[in-house]
């Protein structure tokens, strides 16, 4: 049941929350707060517990959902979802505690929705049947669009509407394509929702072919696969910080998990036949989200660009099908959380202040805040995978499995690595040093006790994870071995077998 509790947790620190009188805002504050680091309490005692060698589900929870359908409530994690559990678990409470003085207006309904929104996160990560995975997955939509449309900008509105309404048209080609792989797929014991009895049918590649595209299509939209990107800067931008933080750090990684918990070992022929396709892809996201980052004036929006980019070198790793380049994308996908969650809230810090995003304004921050340059240094380096951090763990593997793969994917794709240093540097050239800027002179402090506990942790994992990241690879290992079996397994399962002579 810990899994279950895991998720009943920030639950029912949002209906505490919501028994809270309006007006009683730092007890609103600490109990929503105290709910997620209950949360993390329970997610770092899975990842110490957490058996590496082992392949299959752990902490497996299995009760009868909806029998009559096939339906149940299924729970599990493995390999590959254990550190985007405890991703979640961290940046959730980073989050609250950033926006502790930022949000003044609706603060109850502001703690109410972001506890929801981590119980609908955890939940899409630890789901293990279809239905429930898809029902987890819708309602993640529904506090994050009112985050956006109710704490975002001046553009909020538009920017919460397009949001639903691209991941929306994704998931309903999903549950199409997830009610006809429940008709067509009928393992043994009859039809089920239960992935992986699911994992197990054998289905022709012609409909694989479909299926993936229909999963993909979800997926790409989420991550996002570059050219399916668009809504992202705009979330981005109006977004609260909170908001920000949460949508690059788990919200994005969702669509990558999907590809490796659904698309790959559901469809693994058509992984493999689409294996191309998503490289190039990836490649293009890699150049165009760096290119196009290098080219913005508001730094928030240049963050968001950034993230098209990192995520493209985790969809490249994934589609290499390799050891190194699949454990290299689960890391991937931790690391970008924290350093880009850590560089919004670097955003977040300068906002609060000046109410400006455009490096423009700015000038000699570092002068003026000098803990924070030292703050801001790191988490650069950390994005730009400067080695000694997590990003350069990451990276190195997803190029070294890539290489492995395909030599010219991952000979265009260390290119990307160039701009991130380009274009980070550059920012941080333009805020960080020069003169100072007269207008913000006396409108920049030094970050505060509370600001730097917020960066603390985010700064711990990315020099722990830089220096020494066994204990991440060595959970994922094992699952991710499985994985490739798995889709080895069944692509050669549908090889022509030559005859003999006559």
């Amino acid at each position: 049941m810990i899994l279950t509790w895991l998720i009943l947790f920030p639950i029912a620190g949002a209906v505490a929350v919501a028994l809270v009188p309006r007006e009683r805002r730092d007890l609103i504050r600490a109990l929503g707060l105290a709910a997620s680091l209950v949360a993390l309490a329970v997610a770092a005692w899975l990842f110490a517990v957490f058996q590496p060698g082992l392949a299959g589900m752990q902490f497996e929870e299995r009760v009868p959902w909806v029998p009559g359908l096939g339906i149940t409530y299924h729970l599990g994690v493995d390999g590959i979802s254990i550190l985007l559990v405890g991703l979640t678990a961290v940046l959730f409470p980073v989050s609250l505690l950033a926006s502790w003085d930022s949000i003044q207006e609706r603060v109850k309904e502001f703690n109410v929705l972001m506890l929801l929104l981590e119980a609908a996160i955890l939940g899409t990560f630890l789901a293990l049947d279809l239905i429930l995975f898809y029902v987890f997955w819708e309602a993640v939509l529904v506090p994050m669009y009112f985050l956006i449309g109710l704490w975002g900008g001046e553009r909020r509105t538009y920017a919460a509407v397009k949001f639903i309404l691209y991941t929306m048209a994704g998931s309903v080609l999903m549950l199409v394509a997830i009610i006809v792989l429940y008709l067509v797929a009928s393992p043994s014991g009859g039809r089920t929702f239960d992935l992986l009895a699911l994992q197990q049918a054998r289905l022709e590649p012609g409909l694989q072919t479909w299926l993936f595209l229909a999963f993909a299509l979800a997926f790409a939209i989420k991550v996002p696969v570059w050219p399916f990107h668009t809504w992202l800067p705009d979330a981005h931008v109006e977004a609260p910080t909170a908001g920000s933080v949460i949508l690059a750090g788990v919200l994005l990684k969702m669509g990558t998990y999907g590809f490796l918990r659904f698309a790959l070992p559901l469809f693994p022929q058509a992984s493999r036949d689409f294996v191309a396709l998503a490289s190039v892809l990836a490649v293009i996201g890699i150049l165009y989200g760096g290119a196009v980052a290098w080219a913005q004036g508001d730094v928030k929006r240049l963050v968001a660009y950034s993230s098209v980019s990192h995520l493209g070198f985790v969809m490249l790793g994934m589609f290499s099908l390799t050891l190194q380049g699949v454990q290299g994308s689960i890391l991937q996908m931790v690391n970008h959380g924290v350093s880009t969650g850590a560089l919004f809230l670097i955003v977040g810090v300068l906002y609060d202040r000046t109410h400006s995003r455009m490096m423009e304004d700015y000038g000699g921050v570092a002068k003026l805040m000098p803990s924070f340059a030292a703050i801001v240094l790191l988490v650069t380096l950390s994005s730009a995978a400067l080695p000694g951090t997590n990003g350069f763990v990451g990276e190195f593997l997803i190029l070294l499995g890539t290489f492995r793969a395909n030599p010219v994917y991952a000979a265009v794709a260390a290119g990307g690595v160039i701009l991130s240093a380009v274009y980070l540097l550059w920012m941080v050239q333009r805020v960080m040093h020069g003169p100072v800027t007269e207008k913000f002179r006396h409108l920049l402090p030094d970050v505060n006790r509370r600001e730097v506990l917020v960066f603390v942790p985010l700064l711990l994992l990315i020099l722990w994870m830089g220096i020494y990241p066994k204990p991440f690879l060595s959970r994922t290992e094992a699952s991710v071995q499985a994985l490739l079996a798995h889709v080895q397994a069944k692509t050669t399962a549908f090889v022509p077998q030559r005859e003999g002579p006559p």
